[in-house]
């Protein structure tokens, strides 16, 4: 087995250890580290730390550090150059909102723990030919949904993919997706929202964390 084969395993694994990951944009690193404490201490010891700010990388390896128990992911990962400067700040696995060739091929190479986002049969079937059997589904709620992903899920049940929806997620549809078998975990898209941390509303993201904490209870 290749390490890239099992570094989709043990992230497969891993997320649906958590079975909630949050999704965030942070431009700081000690927002990074704020959010970060809270979701340790609520019992939600992972995170996916997006590359739509230039602070990413800091901020990846800082939380790293300060959290080596934290599963601590990249997002938004659209080039090799990215790729890169994921798994050197610390990141244990890498996801990105499409399929690129190029990408997977590189971490493939490298094995790096990299999860290509698909939302058609036909993304699903060319990640898989690289290698890629845990797969981001986005956007999820605007690419149709609970139904969608079954449909999908369907013909490949068999080869054992497993998929992460992230992108329209939210506390009143969370369940509809973990109670598929293939689901590993969703992207909580709606924990730590830019504008609830800018206005340093921590009671109020702790508070959705909480929730999300015994929501994820309820599908380990």
């Amino acid at each position: 087995m290749s390490d890239f084969v099992a570094g989709q395993k043990e992230t497969a694994a891993a997320l649906a250890a958590i079975r909630i990951v949050p999704v965030l944009a942070l431009n700081t690193v000690e927002d990074g580290l704020k959010i970060c404490r809270i979701f340790a201490e609520q019992g939600l010891p992972g995170a996916e730390i997006t590359f739509r700010t230039k602070a990413a990388p800091e901020v990846i390896r800082e939380v790293s550090q300060a959290f080596p128990n934290m599963l601590v992911g990249a997002g938004t990962v659209l080039n090799v150059k990215d790729l890169h400067r994921a798994f050197e700040a610390g990141a244990k696995f890498a996801v990105a909102p499409g399929f690129n060739p190029t990408v997977v091929r590189e971490a493939v190479r490298c094995g790096f723990a990299f999860s290509p986002g698909i939302c058609t049969p036909s993304e699903v079937e060319q990640a898989f030919e690289l290698g890629c059997s845990m797969l981001k589904f986005f956007p999820a709620e605007a690419a149709g949904g609970v139904a969608m992903l079954k449909s999908i899920i369907a013909p490949y049940k068999h080869l054992g993919v497993r998929f992460m929806p992230t992108g329209g997620v939210t506390t009143a549809n969370a369940a509809d997706y973990l109670s598929i078998p293939e689901v590993a975990a969703v992207g909580g898209t709606w924990l730590g929202k830019s504008a609830d941390i800018a206005a340093g509303k921590w009671a109020e993201i702790t508070e959705a964390v909480k929730k999300a904490v015994e929501l994820a209870a309820r599908f380990k």
